[in-house]
């Protein structure tokens, strides 16, 4: 029977309470000691993309108040959509009990659980989509399949997950499996920080390849595929792995996990991206990664960058990212140190296991210079609030990209990390580099020891213990900073320096095809795709001032039909011959000249003569 509308506003008002007690461990729930939530996920409807999930909360009679998760670790952002959130029904000793939702805080609803009860069941699904939930593969990310009591802390809440999957599928993940009841995998009860740490991934094309046996901490790599002919080549991939976590362990000793799985998902549904876990890594690469490595210049470092995170992000975690429970917002003022520095180790792991060639680390290097070099936005914006990004602009698309730094802690990460190698190994005359800093920093005591907490003062002091100087100030002109020459120290400090040449290097085109646009972003300030539509424009560069903007669709270059190859050889004439364009917007269609001379420029390093080769020492690890 439902509740009636007084036990429910009494419910609501003391439930009020415990929402805003973040941190504080409800005597109702919460308790290591205590009765585990039960969590039963079917995985199964891959026809319409829904997860259906049944939930069982222990629970006393009284106001309880459930959050849906809002803040997602790996985003560093209030990322977990509740809109998927469908069908909600509540139960205690088999009868229906009301909710209500906080019209406030819309992730928390608000229940009484009526005299007697020991629990509360809910029955509810998730309506995900096709990419997610699908015939080939399924992404089970236990965060966004749940709910858990507020004034909890998710490090206490113990849960007993179960996991139907489709039939012919397998499962792989770092969670320990308990046993399988009737088609559905019983994992162990882990807290539900742990759970949330270890999602699975379920394929019916898969190869599961041991990197590191008869390790102490075992490490491995599940190929997962749309296709059985993108697995063909799966063998030639595990030595370059081999060869990464050799060079890693070089670089910041032993490991954090107790074992690590390498989730690699084989489709071009997904696009090129990662998440981070302390004892796995998700990386979704292109179908064809393993079948044209010769075509993956661009993507070659992503295992790398969450192999790292195991250290940086997950073992150490910046202080203010750390939340009891996933409805606290954080901070994400440390992105520069947890992104920055790891897609720094990300390019220097790559040179070192033989991922990339060393013209191909440069040419990467030298496309990371020209997006620090030309950031426009820097005139208002510092890297320091670039980190901020995530929190206001995870979910929405951003037109004017260079204008608006969106997460330029990435690539500008790589510079700042740089200087910081380059100035170690010049304090110590080429003795001590970044090296150093992490073997000291990362330093793990045992496998599977707790996570640590950092802050700026932490990162400055394991500076100082490497080379004594004035960390903070030489930070805080990167962080700072509003001029490009800041950002580019770390380069010139190196031995090297960026130059713009006619010729496009290999690793630029794949970047364009990647893109889906040809990038003239140094020269006339343009990406266009196939078809002409105007998919960027570079802030107050020569198409900015001639008025183009992203969307338009370019007809007509210097008086022919437009295609490709057209554009690309009127800009590359435009250092005699004017560049004219029409352009249709969607309301009018009109002729525009743009005034530049300068043909077509692309991105290079070049060494700075008499000046001491940084670079070479840390891309080979001598």
């Amino acid at each position: 029977m439902l509740m009636t509308c007084k036990m429910l506003l009494t419910a609501i008002a003391s439930s009020a309470l415990a929402l805003g007690a973040a941190g504080k461990v409800d005597a109702q729930t919460g308790s290591a000691s205590g009765p585990p939530i039960s969590l039963a996920v079917d995985a199964t409807d891959t026809d319409h993309a829904i997860f259906t999930v049944h939930e069982t909360i222990p629970a006393t009679p009284g106001p309880l108040t459930l959050l849906y998760p809002q803040w997602e670790a790996a985003s560093h952002a209030p990322t977990v959509p509740i809109q998927a959130l469908a069908g909600l029904v509540a139960t205690a000793d088999g009868r229906r009990i009301a909710w209500r939702r906080d019209p406030r805080k819309v992730h928390a609803f608000h229940l009484a659980i009526p005299p007697g009860a020991t629990s509360v069941t809910l029955d509810f699904q998730i309506l995900s989509d096709a990419d997610t939930l699908r015939e080939a593969q399924v992404n089970v990310q236990w965060q966004r399949l749940l709910l858990y009591p507020a004034g909890s802390d998710v490090a206490r809440i113990q849960v007993a997950a179960r996991l139907t999957l489709p039939k012919g599928m397998h499962a792989y993940g770092a969670l320990r499996r308990a046993g399988e009841d009737a088609g559905a995998i019983r994992f162990a009860p882990v807290a539900l920080e742990r759970l949330v740490d270890a999602p699975v991934w379920g394929a019916k094309v898969s190869r599961i390849i041991p990197l590191t046996p008869g390790a102490a901490q075992p490490i491995t790599v599940a190929l997962l595929a749309d296709d059985p002919a993108d697995l063909a080549p799966a063998d030639a991939a595990a030595g370059p792995l081999r060869a990464l976590i050799v060079q890693a362990g070089k670089i910041f000793g032993a490991p954090p996990f107790t074992r690590y799985d390498m989730l690699v998902s084989l489709t071009d549904r997904l696009g090129t991206g990662g998440v981070e876990h302390r004892e796995e890594g998700e990386n979704d690469l292109p179908a064809n990664y393993l079948r044209e490595p010769g075509k993956q210049l661009n993507s070659v470092d992503l295992i790398a960058h969450e192999y790292v995170h195991a250290w940086n992000g997950r073992y150490r975690i910046p202080a203010d990212l750390l939340a009891p429970d996933y409805n606290t917002p954080v901070s994400d003022s440390l992105l520069w140190v947890y992104e920055g520095q790891t897609e720094f180790w990300g390019r220097v792991l790559a040179a070192r296991a033989g991922l990339r060639d060393r013209q191909q680390t440069l040419d990467r290097l030298a496309l990371d210079a020209a997006l620090v070099a030309t950031r426009k936005g820097r005139a208002w914006k510092s890297l320091a609030d670039s980190v901020n990004d995530p929190v206001y602009m995870a979910g929405h698309h951003v037109d004017w990209r260079d204008w608006t730094r969106r997460e330029d802690y990435y690539a500008e990460g790589v510079l700042l990390w740089l200087d910081v190698d380059a100035r170690l190994r010049e304090l110590t005359r080429g003795a001590r580099g970044l090296d150093a800093f992490a073997a000291d920093f990362f330093h793990v005591d045992a496998p599977g020891a707790p996570a640590r907490a950092y802050d700026l003062e932490a990162v400055c002091a394991a500076l100082a213990r490497v080379a004594p100087a004035d960390w903070h100030g030489f930070l805080a002109r990167h962080l700072d900073s509003h001029e490009t020459q800041d950002a580019m120290a770390g380069l010139a400090r190196a031995g090297w320096r960026l130059v713009f040449t006619p010729e496009a290097t290999d690793t630029f085109r794949q970047n364009e095809t990647d893109d889906g646009a040809r990038d003239y972003s140094f020269s006339v300030g343009l990406k266009v795709d196939e078809g002409g539509r105007v998919r960027a424009v570079s802030w107050e560069g020569p198409a900015f001032l001639a008025g183009l903007a992203p969307g338009g669709r370019i007809t007509r270059v210097d008086g022919l039909p437009y295609s490709a190859a057209a554009l690309e050889h009127a800009v590359a004439n435009t250092v005699t011959t004017p560049l004219d364009l029409v352009v249709d917007d969607g309301t009018r269609s009109r002729t525009v000249r743009l005034a530049y001379r300068g043909g077509a420029r692309y991105p290079h390093l070049e060494r700075i003569p008499d000046r001491a080769d940084r670079l070479d020492a840390l891309l080979t690890g001598r």
